[in-house]
């Protein structure tokens, strides 16, 4: 078939490799100018199975109801006039019992850890390196009371299938180094050591490159999506701001837009744009700066060794499309990065960034034909775009094609619900 894929982040661009690996003539339409320009462009680099507990939880109904006044918290929720935001939320307070955080997280493992095996042969399928690491991730707690909480969740990954280890102050530190000289800040963590790192704006844009080259697949770039064709139960072109594109099948992978463009055509399709911050700065010590992927549960931040540089995010903030910052957004990011590496990087020399997140209000993305039936999703991922998008490239070719999925897709397609 000729396919449509809309959006080239980095969902987009591995959903266009396995399609157009399936014999299919892949055309991707992407406003900005190169691929992962957009919400892929900058994220923590963690490709993390180990972070997949669902973020609608009793806890986090606590934290977002808190952070309609706090805007000191780890979510910031910035009341709006749009109507979608209290529709959206709604829906997301709905899934923050424990029942349904358990049966939302069951199901982003499953397609998590799936992914991350996707990435790792792709990766040796093609040559492609993107400053990937392979050596785990630490989550890690600076409070005994924090530790022995916190440790609920991560232990329902590893009764589902995810390899962990908890450890103490001194076996965080054997394993990440990085860490020794703010030891006695720490209670313990959590290692999960199939988890890994890597860049994914460089596997996006080297991805793009590869399949041009190898497969075919042409890239629109600067091409904005204004609409679709739909004529009776068929999406018959995709009308853009260089004309109309025609296909046998269109996806939908553009991120936070996804939902706009769904809802446009009746699809109930609930993907809120959640913003995040991130920093990435050289270090001007590599010996001070850590040899793996962590996060410090209790501030809420994420970091990865991309090669030379650090990368740092966090943040979840409800402010709409709004994809502006200012310097002192990211004063907590640098203050931890500082507290944990001290002496590792120069802060002024810090690239800033603010990005949006696809939330789905379960946190679980969603695939397959919705309403059309040449119309396919391949959207929602949130905060764990990275960690499955190769995983869902896979997931989705396989819809297209008639195959029997590699996973179980209970819970995955469009219209159904974890349980």
């Amino acid at each position: 078939m000729k396919i449509l894929v809309l959006g080239a982040g980095v969902v987009g661009t591995a959903a266009a490799y396995y399609l157009a690996r399936d014999g299919h003539e892949v055309t991707v339409i992407e406003r900005h100018e190169a691929a992962a320009r957009g919400t892929s462009r900058s994220n923590a680099g963690l490709v993390s199975p180990g972070d997949a507990t669902a973020w609608a939880s009793p806890s986090a109904l606590k934290t977002f109801l808190r952070g309609l006044w706090n805007h000191d918290l780890g979510i910031k929720v910035r009341l709006s006039l749009d109507p979608y935001f209290y529709a959206w939320s709604l829906r997301f307070l709905r899934e923050c019992t424990v029942a349904r955080m358990r049966a939302n997280t069951s199901v982003k493992l499953r397609l998590a850890l799936y992914s991350r095996d996707c990435i790792n042969a792709l990766s040796e399928t093609t040559g492609i390196h993107y400053d990937e690491r392979k050596r785990g991730i630490l989550y890690f707690f600076r409070t005994q009371k924090s530790l022995d909480t916190g440790t609920d969740n991560y232990r329902y990954l590893g009764e589902h299938g995810l390899p962990i280890e908890i450890v103490g102050r001194d076996r965080l530190v054997e394993l990440e180094p990085g860490l020794a000289g703010v030891k006695e800040k720490i209670a313990g963590g959590v290692y999960s050591p199939i988890d890994q790192t890597g860049d994914s704006k460089q596997l996006a844009d080297k991805l793009a490159a590869y399949a041009v080259e190898k497969l075919g697949v042409k890239f629109l770039f600067g091409t904005t999506v204004q609409g679709l064709d739909i004529e009776g139960d068929t999406v018959r072109a995709v009308m853009t701001s260089a004309g109309p594109v025609t296909g046998d099948a269109v996806v939908i992978s553009m991120g936070p837009e996804s939902g706009l463009l769904g809802r446009r055509y009746g699809i109930d399709l609930p993907v809120y744009p959640v913003k995040g911050y991130t920093v990435t700065v050289p270090l001007e010590d590599e010996n001070k700066g850590p040899t793996m992927g962590g996060a410090d549960e209790d501030r809420l931040i994420g970091y990865s060794r991309l090669g030379n540089r650090l990368r740092m995010s966090s943040t979840a903030e409800f402010t709409g499309f709004d994809r502006s910052f200012k310097p002192s957004d990211f004063s907590s990011i640098l203050n931890t990065g500082k507290d944990l590496f001290p002496g590792a990087f120069d802060e002024t020399k810090a690239l800033l960034w603010a990005g949006l997140r696809p939330m789905m209000p379960n946190s679980v993305p969603v695939f397959g034909q919705a309403k059309y039936r040449n119309l396919y999703l391949d959207t929602g991922h949130g905060h764990l775009g990275w960690t499955m998008a190769c995983g869902s490239g896979k997931f989705l070719s396989d819809l297209v094609a008639g195959r029997k999925p590699e996973i179980d897709p209970q819970g995955l397609l469009y219209g159904t619900a974890p349980r």
